[in-house]
């Protein structure tokens, strides 16, 4: 299955899509788009797939993505999930604006973003402000606080960029199936999956999917399973009360000693010591290899 191409909807009185997705509408399948994408969500959680990029979203994050750049947010379990939506193509401005001087560091952005960018730092809540008031806003007022948002991504630069790499020609080719393999994937992780099981998803040998998937997302399957995995693995040691042990087994893995190794692997810090930051953040710990907290400071 090849990226699902999406095409922009405007009304007779806009230039660009402001809108509200809420769940079952905000589930989209990996698809990508001609225009530049500015998304708020606004509830739920789960896992952003950004080209090659894996990681998690939730409630406030916001993600700024450039044309022809396959994405998708995939939910966690049944939980109810939104996003603003802001869609508009790079060129509904004319061709001269972006040019002037004035905007060079707007084209610097814009640049940046065929990674796609995760906002950061103080000004995400301003512009979380701006984007949800932007859906209901009228004639040059829409245009005025799109420009905002722009120039407030543009001028602190703080963003977090995605991807390994940008869209090229050739993208649409190396991503047919991903989707099939994304939602096999987010929906049997915590059961144990074989390499012959996924391959079959897309109908291909052992050692084509292994090259086909490396290929296009520039890891192996296992280290996408293990990602999910510890994801899914982190939540449950925020938000439940669920030991170590269990967590582990509900992840998908089979052993203690294999969890311990994959979350420091991916997190840099052992599960308990995740549990004790995310559950005291003023707390900061020492981590020997050993997996083991040294001391409390």
């Amino acid at each position: 299955m090849k990226p699902l191409i999406e095409k922009l909807t405007l009304s007779e009185n806009t230039s660009f899509v402001a809108r509200t997705y809420r769940t079952p509408n905000f589930e989209v399948p990996w698809h990508q788009h001609n225009e530049y994408e500015l998304i708020l969500i606004l509830e739920g959680e789960g896992t952003a797939f950004v080209g090659d990029y894996i990681g998690d979203f939730g409630p406030g994050d916001i993600f700024f993505l450039a044309p022809n750049l396959p994405h998708t947010f995939q939910k966690s379990g049944d939980v109810i999930t939104s996003a603003v939506v802001i869609q508009f193509p790079g060129d509904f401005w004319g061709s001269d604006l972006i040019n002037l001087p004035e905007g060079a560091y707007v084209k610097n952005l814009l640049q940046a973003a065929t990674r796609g960018l995760k906002i950061s730092g103080n000004h995400r809540e301003k512009m979380a402000c701006i984007i949800r008031d932007l859906e209901n806003q009228q004639r040059f007022a829409r245009i005025i606080s799109l420009f905002q948002c722009l120039n407030m991504m543009a001028e602190s630069a703080d963003y977090i960029t995605l991807s390994s790499q940008a869209p090229d020609t050739t993208y649409r080719l190396k991503q047919e199936g991903i989707d099939l393999i994304l939602q096999y994937t987010n929906s049997n992780f915590r059961n144990k999956i074989s390499l012959r099981e996924v391959s079959a998803v897309v109908n291909m040998s052992i050692p084509a999917f292994c090259k086909y998937f490396r290929r296009s997302t520039k890891k192996t399957y296992i280290d996408y399973l293990n990602e999910i995995r510890i994801g899914y693995a982190c939540k449950l040691l925020k938000d439940t009360n669920k030991s170590v042990i269990e967590i582990c087994f509900e992840s998908g893995f089979n052993t203690l000693a294999n969890f311990n190794k994959q979350f420091l692997k991916y997190k840099s810090i052992p599960p308990s010591a995740f549990r004790k930051m995310t559950k005291h953040p003023s707390i900061q710990f020492t981590v020997d290899y050993d997996y083991r907290i040294l001391s409390e400071q």
